[in-house]
């Protein structure tokens, strides 16, 4: 029985990045054989172990054949006798198909180690077209190496796209489209994600809101860029040198889907896209199955982001119901994260990337002014019910104006 270092751990060690999770594949060995050596078994699909001390993954070797359509429909050969190199050539790109030894011997089979020199996510073998989850995990993988120029090589964007004519992408069940994408959205340059995606076809299948924003006109004298995609694309790379917060990012990406429903004859103004775009974030969400949490940021963004552009104008009462609207008085949070959101916005434009945001300052200014507002104190006048919130109301927004005229 050997057992060998394989996969991400590999690779981020030759990227001299830090090593996060540790992946290991036994080969000659066999369920029995783990067991008596105290490993856990943990897999449902195939043999998987964790150590009994380290608690890390332990895989025996093992090889796919595709059964059915999707990414589940695979029947799992882990037999003793399947080989390093078997197990290897089922892994997607090269770079992740890489093991090293007790002593750091790194095997390479599949030139993984070159394909990092060079910055090229490539396919290990046709089996990578059997599984749909791949197209996702190679634009991923392009989004968090963006900052070495990975590019996908061209014969693996080719396989991609045929594998989206093949309808092969139809078979990708929301979770797994949501894990990724959360993740992609982690990364420095989350905008490679969706631009790959677009690249093979993939995004007007799995993100068609986003896909049809491309080719959408907006005002030139606010948006030199014009195009609403790559707007938004730019909006959400804002978003993510702003904030590490994913929910941050994904209302960045989604603030203004309904310009892709304006009709043409209207364009390239844009009227009512925000409600427009609330209407579409719900029905992507409850798609993907988002987050409670996710959804509701990226709805309020759409909503509201164009009062928060406008915050100089507003008068101190629309002021307090944007406020409310964005529940900020209990959720203090959620302003902070709806007002990067809006500075990304108004920063993902050509030639704006680097303007100050002050409308930021104005909402937290009336959020602060607004917090000096005693209800108690109301309450103990007599007053009560509707009347009460009248006149909290009314003493808020007097604090606003007071304070935004100070």
């Amino acid at each position: 029985m050997e057992i060998y270092l394989v996969g991400g751990a590999v690779r981020d060690k030759l990227l001299s990045l830090e090593v996060k999770d540790r992946d290991w594949v036994v080969v000659g060995g066999s369920p029995q054989e783990m067991e008596k050596l105290g490993y856990r078994a943990v897999g449902k699909d195939f043999p998987v172990f964790l150590h009994p001390d380290s608690h890390e993954e332990y895989a025996l070797a093992r090889t796919e054949r595709k059964t059915a359509p999707g990414y589940s429909g695979f029947a799992f050969n882990a037999a003793p006798d399947v080989t390093l190199e078997e197990d290897l050539k089922r892994r997607d790109l090269t770079i992740n198909a890489m093991a090293e030894t007790a002593d750091g011997t790194l095997i390479d089979p599949y030139h993984g180690a070159e394909d990092l020199r060079s910055g090229t996510l490539r396919h290990v073998s046709s089996a990578f077209a059997e599984d749909p989850v791949r197209i996702l995990r190679v634009a991923r993988f392009a989004a968090r190496f963006a900052a070495w120029g990975f590019k996908v090589a061209h014969d693996t964007n080719t396989l991609m796209r045929k594998m989206v004519e093949n309808g092969e992408v139809d078979a990708l069940v929301a979770e797994r489209v949501w894990v990724e994408t959360r993740r992609a959205l982690t990364t420095d340059k989350p905008s490679r994600f969706f631009e790959v995606l677009r690249g093979c076809d993939a995004l007007a299948k799995v993100f068609p809101e986003i896909d049809a924003l491309f080719g959408v006109p907006q005002p030139e004298h606010h948006h030199p860029e014009k195009d609403t995609g790559i707007h938004v694309m730019m909006v959400l790379d804002q978003a993510a040198q702003l904030s590490q917060d994913p929910q941050v990012r994904f209302a960045a990406l989604t603030h203004d889907l309904g310009k892709a429903t304006t009709p043409k004859k209207d364009w390239p103004r844009h009227i009512g896209h925000e409600q427009r775009s609330v209407v579409l974030i719900k029905e992507l969400c409850q798609r993907l199955r988002v987050p409670k949490d996710y959804r509701e940021l990226a709805m309020a963004t759409a909503h509201y982001h164009t009062h928060c552009h406008r915050a100089a104008e507003l008068k101190p009462s629309t002021l307090l119901k944007t406020l409310l609207a964005l529940d900020a008085f209990r959720k203090p949070k959620r302003l902070e994260q709806f007002l990067l959101a809006c500075e990304a916005d108004a920063r993902g434009r050509k030639g704006k990337e680097k303007d100050t945001y002050p409308q930021a300052n104005i909402f937290r200014k009336a959020l602060t002014a607004a917090q000096t507002v005693d209800a108690s104190e109301i309450a103990a006048t007599g007053l009560g019910g509707e009347k009460m919130k009248q006149e909290l109301f009314r003493q808020r927004t007097e604090a606003i104006k007071d304070a935004l005229s100070g």
